[in-house]
């Protein structure tokens, strides 16, 4: 199965690309794991016109790719202002609409919230709400898990390149996690 990993935050050594780069050595080599750092995040406001398919920078152009060629997609936000980031906010706002709406038809979708303490749980809660209007009203056949991943304390959870740091309440929650979300990518694709 190919799962794309969204790390949404576009800020520099970001908690978010911790909790991506943990996912993505739970999941491999079993599955083929696409990464999407944020960093290079270079998406026009909807104001600003919006995506040109014909003129995609590289980071639009790999985005649109991985989504595409995703069974599986994990969204990854940090909590910022009790939602989710406004980067996640305005991809959400611009890929879905023609000529990129067939992207999020035929998907399994999972969230994380990331936190520096206790939280996470808004922006996914946000995330699945938006995710599930977009799909029904598009008419499209997804899904978004209902398991949510809450990554609190996730400094003293995980380092930067995504190793254990022992915390075992958050390695058990963030493997049953992978594997609920893969249970549920292959009940979809069956």
């Amino acid at each position: 199965m190919t799962v794309t990993i969204i790390s949404g935050s576009s800020r520099a050594d970001n908690n978010s690309l911790r909790v991506t780069k943990a996912i993505s050595e739970l999941l491999e080599p079993a599955h083929t794991v696409n990464i999407i750092d944020f960093i290079g995040y270079d998406i026009p406001l909807t104001a600003q016109g919006g995506l040109n398919p014909s003129l995609l920078t590289p980071f639009q152009d790999n985005l649109i790719k991985k989504i595409d060629e995703a069974h599986v997609i994990i969204l990854i936000s940090p909590e910022y202002n009790w939602s989710t980031t406004p980067e996640i906010l305005n991809m959400l706002h611009l890929l879905p609409y023609r000529p990129f709406n067939n992207l999020f038809n035929n998907k399994v979708f999972a969230l994380v919230g990331v936190s520096t303490g206790r939280g996470g749980k808004a922006p996914a809660i946000h995330l699945m709400q938006i995710l599930n209007k977009l799909i029904s009203f598009s008419n499209h056949e997804s899904i978004v898990s209902p398991r949510i991943f809450e990554a609190h304390d996730t400094k003293e959870s995980v380092d930067n390149e995504g190793k254990s740091l022992g915390n075992a309440i958050f390695d058990k929650g963030l493997l049953d996690f992978c594997n609920y979300t893969i249970k549920m990518g292959e009940r979809w694709f069956r």
